[in-house]
């Protein structure tokens, strides 16, 4: 009998459903001999206090367009996973201890970079662990590509496009904050895609006067309008060049809901322009998996399947130079694939006139 354990971890998105989908086609396929399928709720949350159940066929049908994720997910942050709970119990301890009661020859684990630190950490416990990266941001390192990151640069896109419209109708400058909180690869790519004058990212501390002189530089050309679709993580070079307790300090007396909410005063206090911010939230997380995404998914989980069959444990399914390929946990673990400031595709969105404020 082949016993696999299944969870999804930290914030959800589109796609999981496909993923999972994926790993258990691929498995009850293919397997040589009998196999049970055992999902985890709330992510660590079901491996840590038992709560699991058994997953049928039934539970994987239809749901590879369906958005979300039918085990539900939350969020463990990995600084407290060794930190016993309110009751006192050893968290580390209890989800082995869940493991081996279910006699599960794998744990397969969908999630991003917090995730996949206790993943490893299980991994060097002794525990088969592979991974699937799963994140919005794509910021998992050791991996060109996420799933869920096409999705919501879809949406945000759609979020840009449809400003474009009403931002000239009335003549103002518009802010469209994406989620992005330390790595810019949302918004970067749903700005050149849907057309913004400026996009500003972590990786790119901005000074609010470049930003302020290409508003004012467009109006001398005659554009009516502006759009700036802005890292939620977006930090200015004052900021950025501040203590980590002092930038801290300043954030516990932040007067404004979010940074985009800061750069819409500044302009509109040194420019007389209407300023609008839109916030597209958690819309960029949901819906239905894109296309991309469902192929994407869906070829992730075929090949942790393939690696469950032939007992390749250890690892987390990538996707280099347009390949599928196996990365050990210890290399993926705590580590973020930030957007180099020099890169090619900063590169080429300066080319197109696009600014990031510097």
């Amino acid at each position: 009998m082949l016993r696999i354990g299944m969870l999804t971890s930290g914030g959800d998105c589109q796609a999981l459903n496909a993923a999972m989908r994926g790993v258990f086609k691929v498995v009850t396929n293919n397997a040589k001999e009998p196999v049970e399928f055992y999902g985890f709720e709330d992510g660590y949350k079901g491996l840590i206090y038992g709560k699991f159940r058994l997953l049928r066929e039934e539970d994987f049908t239809n749901i590879l367009t369906i958005g979300g994720t039918i085990l539900g997910t939350s969020r463990v942050p990995f600084k407290t996973i060794h930190e016993p709970d309110e009751k006192g119990l050893d968290k580390v301890a209890a989800m082995k201890q869940t493991y081996y009661k279910l006699q599960l020859n794998c744990l397969v684990m969908l999630g991003g970079n917090g995730s996949t630190k206790t993943a490893n950490l299980l991994n060097q416990e002794g525990l088969n662990v592979v991974t699937l990266p799963k994140t919005i941001d794509n910021d998992l390192w050791g991996t060109d590509m996420t799933f869920g990151f096409q999705s919501a640069v879809d949406i945000a896109t759609r979020c840009i496009d449809e400003i474009h419209t009403t931002a000239s109708s009335h003549g103002r400058v518009f802010i469209i904050e994406i989620m992005g909180h330390k790595v810019g690869w949302l918004p970067l790519n749903a700005g050149i895609a849907g057309g913004a004058d400026i996009i500003l990212i972590p990786e790119i501390p901005y000074d609010i006067k470049k930003v302020i002189d290409v508003i004012e530089e467009r109006d001398r050309k005659g554009h009516r309008f502006s759009i700036i679709a802005v890292a939620e993580g977006a930090i200015s070079k004052e900021d950025a060049a501040l203590s980590k307790k002092a930038y801290k300090k300043k954030l516990a007396n932040y007067e404004y809901p979010s940074v985009s909410y800061e750069i819409a005063d500044l302009i509109q206090k040194a420019t007389g322009r209407e300023v609008r911010v839109t916030v597209p939230g958690h819309t960029q997380r949901g819906g239905a998996p894109c296309p991309y995404d469902r192929v994407f998914a869906s070829r992730l989980g075929a090949e942790a399947g393939k690696m469950i069959l032939d007992g390749h444990y250890g690892f987390m399914v990538g996707y280099r130079n347009r390949e599928m390929v196996k990365v050990p946990l210890e290399e993926v673990a705590g580590r973020l694939k930030t957007i180099d400031p020099t890169a090619r595709i900063i590169e080429e969105a300066k080319l197109l006139g696009i600014s990031f404020g510097e």
